[in-house]
């Protein structure tokens, strides 16, 4: 049996905001499998314990850059390894400074940008002059860059969420409405028929589970699974989902009555997939102090 740690629990609390016993129980059913242990409790206890794709889990930052005429834009995540760094103003300006080099100088991946002029070098020299001076690795996670069929809208929330938004229309508002309604909810595509198929899999097993130990009969149970599987469609889809700043209309009623449509979004989570390690408060402390003492 696998051994279940207090960390363990402790980052699956911090996912699901489930209590402590129940995480450890999931954990334990699961037998440490952490994505399971949270489908357990999902199961359990709702949509109470559906928070994990919405968390940071490492450090860095998320920049956008827009050309003049909002038809060429990008997006990028660099990431660090403490939070006080990301807050670091020579980090910040590196970041900004890749979003706008992506978008002017169109590169095939990520390897491609470290050999781009930048500053008095190239990117890998700056980098790596970064690095130097402020004590932490940092890295060019992912970009994508976005020819648009319309006119591009950004949003940046704490340089922890970013958005781009490629929409048509005479009214700019929609296109910023929009990107910040998707930086808030978070949508997976931008209709149903476009939300991945490991996910919409994900949610059918939950329903069933839900559905067998409700008891009702097969007949019941299967519509249960099938009406819970499309409430989840219409509340990852961008158009079906009801717009922030009025939810008597839906993304889609709203954009139809501005005249205005999205053919294609992009949201970047900074940390978004990957694990975050665990420091005790001592060793973070001594981490920003070793930093701060660097960048002087």
């Amino acid at each position: 049996m696998a051994e279940i740690t207090a960390g363990m629990v402790k980052e699956l609390r911090e996912k699901t905001d489930a209590p402590m016993m129940e995480c450890k129980r999931a954990l334990t059913e699961a037998a440490g499998d952490m994505e399971k242990a949270e489908e357990i409790l999902r199961v359990r206890l709702g949509n109470k314990a559906s928070k994990a794709s919405a968390r940071v889990t490492t450090e860095g930052l998320v920049s956008v850059y827009v050309s003049a005429d909002a038809k060429l834009a990008s997006i990028v995540e660099v990431n660090c390894e403490t939070d006080f760094v990301a807050k670091n103003d020579d980090f910040i300006a590196f970041v900004n400074g890749i979003a706008k080099l992506v978008t002017e100088k169109n590169p095939e991946n990520v390897e491609a940008i470290a050999a781009l002029p930048y500053g008095d070098g190239t990117v890998e020299s700056v980098r790596s002059a970064l690095i130097g001076k402020i004590g932490e690795n940092v890295s060019v996670r992912r970009f994508e860059r976005v020819e648009a069929v319309g006119r591009v809208a950004s949003y940046v929330h704490s340089g922890k969420i970013g958005v781009l938004v490629d929409y048509t229309g005479a009214d700019e508002t929609v296109g910023k409405d929009v990107a910040m309604h998707i930086a808030a909810t978070k949508p997976k595509a931008l209709d149903t028929t476009g939300v991945p198929a490991a996910d919409v899999e994900r949610e059918r097993s939950v329903a069933m589970a839900k559905a067998t130990e409700s008891g009702k009969s097969p007949e019941i149970a299967a519509k249960m699974v099938e009406g819970g599987v499309q409430k989840y469609l219409k509340e990852v889809a961008l158009l079906s989902q009801p717009f922030v700043k009025d939810d008597k209309l839906t993304i889609e009623a709203m954009l139809k009555s501005k005249s205005a449509s999205v053919s294609k979004f992009v949201l970047y989570v900074a940390g978004e997939g990957f694990e975050k390690k665990s420091n005790d408060f001592a060793a973070e402390v001594a981490a920003q102090a070793a930093a701060a003492a660097a960048a002087k």
